[in-house]
């Protein structure tokens, strides 16, 4: 499938590192890559008129993004790819990496060259590093609620249509662990699925012709109860089990029956800040949490010309 190479062009950068590292944007995948061209064409369009009619064509300016608020940095080499795009030319200098901590005042990078090409860039370049920002910082903010305890914290496909894989990156750029990517590489059953069709023996056989036909791909059942838990749990080939709003007593009771081997265990639903640690208090393995990416707010960084 042709959506399913693009995006697993994007995965395999995501888990190498390769959008964090901005060295390596020329190996930058497409769908990321058309993003950025997307973002400046909409921006920009036909030209940027207040540039080209306030700002002298041969002023040289030096100017630094800093921060206005406490956060985690994300989304470095994207931004400075802007730049790029926008003037090859200009000259940049980055101070901090994905996954660095800052407080107000911190520098993150300092651009010089062209006025124009600075200005130019300068909403389409903090439209990408404030909203990544703030899905590393809220994904530090819940790692740091399950410290102590073996639970990791995942992220969902609740992203923003298009910005999936930076998404991902900024999630594991705030120490969270990223989900599947999409539909293509883990196989989720929910309860949705489980409508048409939920016999133990039709499930084992779907497990069976999956497992021989995609060996890779990790399979995933959605248990609302524990006797749903208690039937997957006799199932083979099964991966994960996740438990979706259940209780922290229930949660506790499912990681008992699950023992000391068998599926790994997911809790989804009700997970904010207040209650995150005490689900992970309740032994499962991992905590997938929609808000890491679906309701975030930006970083507060600001661009300033010297």
């Amino acid at each position: 499938m042709v959506f399913s190479c693009h995006w697993k062009c994007a995965w395999g950068l995501v888990n190498r590192g390769i959008l964090a590292n901005d060295a390596a944007m020329d190996e930058i995948c497409d769908v990321v890559s058309e993003l950025i061209d997307l973002a400046l064409r909409e921006d920009i369009g036909s030209g940027d008129v207040t540039s080209l009619y306030f700002v002298p064509e041969d002023r040289v300016s030096h100017s630094s993004i800093h921060a206005k608020a406490p956060g985690v940095i994300a989304g470095m080499a994207v931004a400075m790819e802007v730049f790029r795009r926008v003037d090859p030319g200009l000259q940049m200098k980055q101070l901090l990496k994905d996954g660095d901590e800052v407080k107000p005042g911190d520098h993150v990078l300092e651009i010089g060259g062209s006025a124009r090409s600075i200005l130019t860039a300068e909403r389409v370049v903090l439209n990408f590093l404030q909203r990544l920002s703030g899905v590393a910082t809220q994904a530090r903010q819940f790692v740091a609620r399950v410290e102590g305890t073996k639970a990791k914290v995942l992220d969902t496909r609740k992203t923003t249509p298009g910005w999936r894989a930076l998404e991902k990156m900024a999630v594991a750029a705030g120490g969270g662990t990223n989900h599947r990517m999409g539909l293509y590489d883990r196989a989720m059953v929910k309860d949705n699925h489980l409508v048409t069709q939920n016999k133990l023996e039709v499930l084992q056989a779907a497990i069976h012709r999956l497992n021989a036909d995609q060996p890779d791909v990790k399979i995933e059942l959605e248990a609302d109860t524990l006797e749903q838990v208690e039937d997957f749990l006799k199932l083979s080939g099964v991966d994960f089990i996740l438990l979706d709003n259940m209780s922290n007593e229930t949660m506790k009771r499912a990681v008992a029956m699950r023992g000391e081997s068998g599926p790994l265990l997911e809790a989804s639903g009700g997970v904010n800040l207040n209650t995150v640690a005490g689900i992970a208090q309740t032994g499962v393995d991992f905590i997938s949490v929609g808000a890491l990416t679906h309701s975030v707010m930006a970083l507060d960084l600001s661009l300033e010309i010297h």
